[in-house]
């Protein structure tokens, strides 16, 4: 079962997006998670994940950061030392359609993905906008280049180098749905993302997931995801899917 929590560092751009709407006329909201698990004995198991998210707002750009890291060990043999930060720039996010930069940096120990840079733009149409429902239709492009720690992958194309550069579109769909005022939440993330260097190199992936408020800002969150990634280094598999749960506290500031 551990063997699905190696995407998760590596979600790319737009996954679990729905946590902060850069949308919200708050001028400050946090969100922040910690999470961790020490089992001795027969099974000798250490896991540390932590999320914060940040996002700030002025006249008319609001600029959002969101954060992930992971560490993972099995019988004292890492298993996982990931980070994954992902960074946009919104102008003038309350009208129906807006434009955004982005910026993302990650790494993943068991991708073999040393680091994956992400630089490009877009823009995002506002389809439905109410007090309960918020659904979003995005297009972008984007350059990536991914510095892997082996040269071997499924697609013999790549085979032989350690870097793979290429510009990457994509398109995606995003919604939050509440059911009563501070009460139950629903979110979901779909979005596909096709390499443009002329080879089958994309990927997909959806998401859904459920909040429940407790007191005060601190709610319990549940979360599935599946990804696919058609090009991977040998001997890693292209599909993925983890449900997760926990606590996680939001902080917001008009």
């Amino acid at each position: 079962m551990h063997k699905n929590l190696l995407f998760l560092l590596i979600a790319l751009p737009f996954l679990i997006q729905a946590q902060i709407n850069e949308s919200d006329t708050a001028r400050l909201q946090l969100r922040t998670n910690l999470t961790g698990n020490y089992q001795a004995g027969n099974v000798q198991l250490f896991a540390l994940r932590g999320r914060i998210e940040l996002s700030a707002a002025g006249k008319n750009f609001v600029f959002k950061t969101q954060n992930n890291g992971l560490y993972q060990s099995f019988f004292k043999t890492k298993a996982d030392a990931d980070l994954f930060s992902r960074n946009f720039l919104y102008y003038r996010p309350q009208q129906p359609v807006y434009p955004f930069v982005m910026g993302f940096v990650a790494s993943n120990y068991r991708l073999k993905i040393n680091t994956r840079v992400f630089v490009g733009g877009g823009a995002t149409w506002q389809m439905i906008k109410s007090s309960k429902s918020n659904i979003k239709l995005s297009a972008s492009m984007v350059y990536e280049q991914t510095n892997f720690s082996r040269s071997q992958f499924n697609n013999t194309h790549y085979t032989g180098q350690n870097q793979i550069r290429l510009w990457r579109a994509t398109s995606w769909l995003a919604g939050q749905h509440r059911f009563n005022e501070n009460g139950l939440r629903l979110h979901y993330t779909i979005y596909y993302q096709p390499g443009l260097d002329g080879q089958n190199n994309y990927r997909v992936s959806g998401e859904a997931g459920l909040d429940f408020p407790i007191y005060k800002g601190l709610g319990f969150t549940m979360l599935y995801t599946n990804l696919y990634e058609q090009v991977v280094v040998s001997g890693v598999q292209q599909r993925d899917a983890l449900f997760s749960f926990g606590l996680n506290y939001q902080l917001k500031k008009r």
